[in-house]
């Protein structure tokens, strides 16, 4: 078997056989495929596309070329995964909510990409947080505690981390087939017995049309359950923040607010209840869907989801007094800013993306890979849609190193957000469920 082979077939409008996407994995986990095969294969699943058989195929063969996770445990493993947006800090409240209802929960994590907060960056702002642990670690955390958000080892799916290098620099990134497989080889590798969704569209998501959405979801939810995990998911808005607050320490601000009952009627812990009620259901721990939103609001409502959460940061090397004094140990920029808008009114429209983009501006994100973050920087006390704004009510609240660079953000924000006389229609939050 060769990859001249293979790529002659996808060139040609051809499927690979199984042997034939397990070989060319293989070989790109162990360098047998060259970087001009492997992007030679990208940009023809890009163009010709794989198909819904191959798809999952791939998928499972990206996931058989490292280490995949065993359990033995008395609950489901189960997990969630977000394609990224702009104030997205749901997994940190919806991992230790669904540990207290009884499921076990692996989140293999990642960095931010382009305008989207990373995970583990806002966990990391926590002093002595590990977001890099072995297996073994990870094993016995989830096994202790209930959950443990962490990133992908070296051992996890390496295809994949071959194959995406090679699309980022190679214009093959949005490809539904290749998201597909990526995503899913890791999450699957992880041992999941249910995992849901959530594919954002608007401006602050990488797929900003609703139809390109709903496919990318269906074919995700297709190709998990074909590789043998239930899964489901929501297409939900991105046009605004999820939570009134973007970048890393401000985020998890806004998670200890709403698991700590400062703030849990927001669009966040409203996201966090619906997949974790989908979740539950999944996992078998409720009866459906709606028995599962209960069961997490309650874990939430109750303060046993911010004591799991406590025990989670404790167990991953930080504060062992996180929960109680977590205002206390959390990094905080020099230079805070109300963002006044030039006129009184309504918002109108948020560009999602543009907020993101100041975020990474002012040092909240990475620019090149090895960039150096400031946690503390970014953007909070955001208004939403609809919110009337003008005199003491700001736009937004910049968190900076320092006042030029607040200043040349504060203009910036102002023409990201649009201000109207009336407001507008409510924009509903889930936009449709798949699955």
């Amino acid at each position: 078997m060769e990859a001249r082979t293979i790529l002659a077939k996808l060139r040609d409008g051809g499927v690979p056989t199984e042997a034939e996407l397990f070989w060319f994995a293989e070989g790109l986990a162990d360098g047998t495929v060259t970087d001009a095969q492997a992007g030679a294969f990208a940009m023809a699943a890009c163009t010709r596309g794989l198909g819904p058989k191959a798809r999952v195929m791939l998928t499972r063969a990206m996931r058989e070329t490292g280490e995949t996770l065993d359990w033995d445990l008395d609950g489901p493993v189960i997990d969630k995964h977000s394609t990224g947006g702009v104030g997205d800090c749901t997994s940190l409240l919806l991992a230790p909510a669904l540990a207290v209802c009884g499921a076990y929960v692996p989140m293999i994590s990642g960095r931010g990409l382009g305008h989207t907060g990373g995970t583990l960056d806002k966990l990391e702002s926590i002093p002595g947080y590990r977001a890099e642990i072995d297996v073994e670690d990870l094993q016995e955390i989830v096994a202790d505690i209930g959950c443990a958000i962490v990133g992908a080892t070296a051992d996890i799916a390496p295809a994949d981390r071959r194959l995406y290098a090679v699309r980022d620099v190679t214009g093959t990134v949005e490809s539904i087939d290749l998201i597909t497989a990526s995503i899913l080889s890791k999450k699957l590798a992880a041992g999941l017995e249910a995992l849901v969704l959530d594919v954002k569209t608007g401006s602050g998501a990488f797929m900003s049309d609703p139809a390109q959405a709903l496919q990318l979801a269906q074919a995700l939810v297709d190709t998990a359950q074909g590789a043998g995990c239930m899964t489901s998911a929501l297409v939900t808005d991105m046009d605004q923040p999820l939570a009134d607050a973007a970048g890393n320490a401000l985020e998890i601000i806004a998670v200890m607010e709403a698991l700590t009952g400062q703030e849990r009627e927001g669009r966040l812990t409203r996201l966090a209840v619906a997949l974790g009620g989908e979740l539950l259901a999944l996992g078998g721990l409720a009866a459906d869907a709606a028995d599962g939103e209960g069961r997490i609001a309650r874990a939430i409502e109750s303060g046993h989801a911010a004591e799991r959460f406590g025990e989670m940061v404790a167990a991953m090397g930080g504060p062992g007094d996180f929960t109680d004094h977590w205002r206390d140990r959390l990094p905080a920029a020099s230079v805070v800013a109300d963002v006044i808008p030039a006129s009184p009114g309504y918002v109108a429209a948020i560009d999602a993306r543009a907020l993101g983009d100041i975020v990474v501006a002012l040092g909240g994100g990475r620019l090149r890979e090895g960039d150096r973050i400031h946690p503390g920087v970014g953007l909070s006390e955001i208004a939403p849609v609809g919110a009337e704004v003008g005199g003491e009510r700001p736009i937004a609240r910049i968190h900076s190193t320092d006042t030029a660079a607040a200043e040349a953000m504060a203009a910036r924000l102002r023409v990201a957000i649009t201000i109207g006389d009336t407001p507008p229609a409510p924009r509903p939050l889930i936009l449709e469920r798949i699955g």
